[in-house]
């Protein structure tokens, strides 16, 4: 399947991008104007709805009665160029009376087979993953 995407300059170092799915947004790469995120941050992002996204497919399969799933991620960056993620920290909170195990293999699950972003982002970057279960059963 071929996915596009492309960035075209609006002024210093902003950018409009947008991808097959037809969808625009602002990329701003000058972090001391940050007008909008910049690439390494939608990285993370990607990272955070890509592995919530399995985090819920699964629990929904297993019929969790989950009402919330948040990905967090803190990551730490190489100090010189390229300045690619060298670590990264997923933390996930899911919310509802769900079981342990439940959302513990939904979130390995994610880790070793599903989610794409986090397989490409292992070449660089040691992730580990902490959970929150404030309602767990």
């Amino acid at each position: 399947m071929l996915v596009e995407a492309q960035v075209t300059w609006a002024d210093g170092e902003r950018f409009v991008a947008n991808a097959s799915s037809g969808h625009a947004i602002i990329v701003d790469s000058d972090r001391k104007r940050n007008t909008a995120a910049g690439p390494m941050e939608l990285v993370l992002i990607g990272l955070c709805a890509c592995t919530a996204t399995d985090v819920v497919d699964v629990l929904r399969k297993k019929r969790e009665p989950f009402i919330g799933v948040n990905v967090r991620a803190e990551a730490e960056r190489a100090t010189e160029p390229p300045t690619v993620y060298t670590s990264i920290k997923l933390i996930y909170t899911v919310t509802g009376k769900v079981t342990r195990k439940a959302a513990e293999d939904a979130v390995r699950l994610s880790e070793e087979k599903y989610c794409g972003v986090s397989a490409m982002l292992k070449k660089t970057a040691r992730i580990t993953t902490e959970l929150h279960l404030p309602d767990a059963s």
